[in-house]
């Protein structure tokens, strides 16, 4: 990857990507160990998806090379802030067009009529039929709405309502101000296809990011960058076609979809080629785990975070240290007076209490959620260096497994001995991240 000679504390972005990421990019610059990047990123999904001459169903920000890091280390991504700058956006469940694209509706577009692959379009008035081919005319948008919402947000962003006919005609009118879209951004924004189903709904905010970490080491759409949507490009008849293997070689997981990661988590990412790459990208408003619709608030955001090079840590996915309130009940850290409780119980029948553990997400995806599951357990008992049955237990009695995405994308939640997070090189983040300092009379908490 290509670098600027002299590394920056703070990287600012203001470029963005047709949907496609890799090491064929080159970066924006070069952060130094330590140093922050900071990006307003368009909205992801819906606006990429209705723009043909994009190439993957996102719009990321320019890569950003990370000093010092090398082909296996890791990369800790520390979110310090994802503040939301649209007015309002719309999303929905999809169908889509069959004579406008190859085989990939998010990949390879196509005018249904002239033919021209990845079209140049304008937009004509609002609606459904707005995007148009600059070179014949038609209506060449490879996705509409099964049933879409158009939600609009509270000054504060911590409340969604969604609007009816009359305001969802209103914003498309005005749709590229309302979205806030940034002034790089090559997208046509959703709203101006003015869906207004369920009006009256209310929702609760919380904004995080989509689609964040390091690229993968072969170009490849961003949205794809997993292990669900990716398998959508295993003998692909397009120019992005991977072959399972490459896939699982290339791919960094960072199109999580993963409500945890908001500001004040902590995403650790694998590096697959030197200075890492790091990009953003697909924010939203809020999620239910699932995202049942497959799609959900998209919105432009402010973005800033800190990396941390973690030389020598090799991971096979990304891990998350979410903020404490986002763990399961079962997984958190236990108070003194649970430890008490257990060294008692301990002294009854003799057994050393273990009480130095930490809680960790293991990221793991795949076709399916069973797929993805059984990636995040394999994941977890190579870094761990224990076997897959220990994390089942740990993780049935002390853990969690939660769906980010459906298809195939969770989170498995393991409070892990201390121990073994310090082998992995992870021991420290996860204590700095949940406050756990032993006291110095047991070495233990």
């Amino acid at each position: 990857m290509s670098s600027i000679v002299e590394p920056s504390d703070l990287v600012v972005v203001t470029r963005y990507t047709r949907g496609v990421i890799g090491p064929s990019l080159g970066t924006a610059g070069t952060v130094k160990d330590g140093g922050r990047i900071r990006t307003v990123t368009p909205p992801g999904c819906w606006g990429p998806m209705i723009t043909p001459i994009f190439a993957g169903g996102h719009e990321v920000s320019w890569p950003v090379a990370v000093e010092g890091a090398k082909v296996g280390d890791a990369i800790a991504i520390s979110i310090e802030q994802v503040a939301v700058r649209s007015r309002a956006t719309s999303s929905g469940t999809m169908i889509t067009k069959r004579a406008a694209f190859g085989s990939d509706p998010f990949v390879d577009r196509k005018c249904p009529a002239c033919g021209t692959p990845w079209p140049e379009t304008r937009l004509e008035g609002t609606g459904p039929d707005a995007v148009r081919c600059a070179t014949c005319g038609a209506e060449c948008s490879p996705f509409a709405f099964d049933e879409g919402y158009t939600i609009t947000f509270d000054d504060e962003r911590l409340m969604g309502l969604t609007v009816d006919a009359r305001v969802a005609h209103a914003f498309a009118l005005d749709a590229r101000a309302v979205a806030a879209l940034p002034e790089g951004s090559e997208q046509h924004p959703i709203l101006v296809y003015e869906p207004h189903t369920i009006p009256g709904t209310l929702a609760r905010l919380r904004a995080f990011i989509g689609n964040i970490g390091t690229i993968p080491s072969t170009d490849m759409p961003d949205s794809h960058n997993a292990g669900d949507f990716g398998a959508f490009l295993v003998r692909a008849s397009h120019k992005f076609a991977l072959s399972e293997q490459e896939l699982e070689e290339h791919r960094t997981d960072g199109h999580l979809d993963c409500d945890s990661v908001r500001a004040g988590a902590i995403l650790v990412v694998p590096v697959k080629v030197d200075g890492g790459g790091i990009y953003m990208g697909d924010a939203h408003a809020n999620e239910g785990d699932g995202e049942l619709s497959l799609h959900t608030t998209d919105i432009t955001a402010a973005v800033e975070v800190r990396v941390d090079v973690l030389k020598g840590v090799h991971l096979e996915g990304p891990v998350l240290l979410p903020v404490a309130e986002d763990l399961p009940w079962i997984a958190r850290p236990f108070t003194t007076e649970e430890i008490e409780r257990g060294r008692t119980l301990g002294a009854r029948y003799g057994v050393q209490v273990q009480a130095d553990v930490a809680p960790v997400q293991f990221i793991g995806t795949g076709p399916t959620i069973n797929d993805a599951t059984d990636n995040a357990i394999g994941r977890a008992a190579t870094l761990l260096g224990i076997s897959q049955a220990e994390v089942r237990n740990r993780c049935t009695i002390s853990g969690d497994v939660e769906i980010a995405r459906l298809p195939g994308v969770v989170q498995l939640t393991m409070l892990a001995p201390l121990d073994l997070l310090d082998r992995a090189g992870l021991g420290d983040l996860a204590r700095r991240q949940y406050g756990l300092y032993l006291p110095a009379e047991d070495g233990g908490q």
